[in-house]
């Protein structure tokens, strides 16, 4: 008896450890940038609400990635990967966004944990054979009365999401901010793995996974060049920059259950 208790104290005490102490909170969620108020005077900031017409690419600053809930031996947490090197454009005309198209590199998504970004590239998403994910939209966003600089508004966005070989429909909520340099908007895209024929994420059943997860992405848009497709995208250019998140790794010692 024992040594049976020894085991459940380890098999269950062993992942709280690693989950709470060891591999440590997930990233926060992505979130629009700070933005002075129209109405800050001081920040020299003007509540001009002129025509926002024209063609806008994704700049600096922009990301996208994946949220999903993993169980651990019972104990939950939250995988997060995520990265810079995403590209695209958008068209405004009016009142209306008309057009829209944005590109990730797949293969340069990155969690905190080295072998959960092998399952990532490897038999769940196969960057060598899917390397990017592609957003198109589909059906024009009535933006209404035009915000002014520091406001925000939230939209209904329909689009084709192309990812891991499979196209399909999409309809999210979509956060937009006028900034004083362009537009930056913010989505949070549900994701049903199958309906992409993924594979579940989870791990020989030590490791398991919601079968949905969230496809977060936050861009920044500017009427300058942008950032620069990845080299082997197969895309045109959409206009600069950008690269990997960086996510310190952690060594973390295997986990050891002694039998009874």
């Amino acid at each position: 008896m024992g040594a049976a208790a020894v085991v459940v104290v380890l098999a269950l005490g062993g992942p709280f450890v690693y989950i709470h102490f060891i591999e440590g909170p997930p990233p926060p969620k992505l979130t629009l940038p700070t933005t002075p108020s129209s109405t800050d005077t001081a920040s020299g900031v003007t509540s001009d609400i002129t025509s926002v017409g024209g063609t806008y690419h994704v700049g600096a600053g922009s990301e996208a990635g994946y949220r999903v809930t993993e169980v651990l031996v019972g104990q939950n947490s939250t995988a997060v990967g995520r990265t810079t090197k995403i590209w695209g454009s958008v068209t405004i005309s009016g009142s209306s966004v008309t057009a829209g198209t944005f590109t990730v590199d797949m293969a340069s998504v990155e969690s905190d944990q080295s072998e959960r970004n092998a399952q990532f590239d490897g038999r769940i998403m196969d960057v060598a054979q899917y390397p990017t994910a592609t957003l198109k939209l589909t059906t024009p966003v009535a933006l209404g009365t035009i915000p002014p600089v520091g406001s925000k508004a939230t939209y209904t966005a329909t689009g084709d999401l192309t990812m891991h070989g499979v196209t399909r429909r999409v309809t999210f909520a979509l956060t937009a901010e006028r900034t004083a340099d362009g537009i930056s908007a913010l989505a949070d895209v549900p994701i049903v793995f199958a309906d992409w024929d993924i594979a579940n994420p989870s791990v020989g059943g030590f490791v398991t996974t919601n079968s949905s997860g969230t496809l977060e992405v936050l861009v920044n848009l500017t009427k300058g060049a942008g950032n620069t497709p990845a080299s082997g995208s197969g895309s045109s250019p959409a206009g600069g920059g950008g690269g990997p998140v960086t996510v310190p790794k952690t060594t973390v010692p295997m986990i050891t259950i002694p039998t009874a």
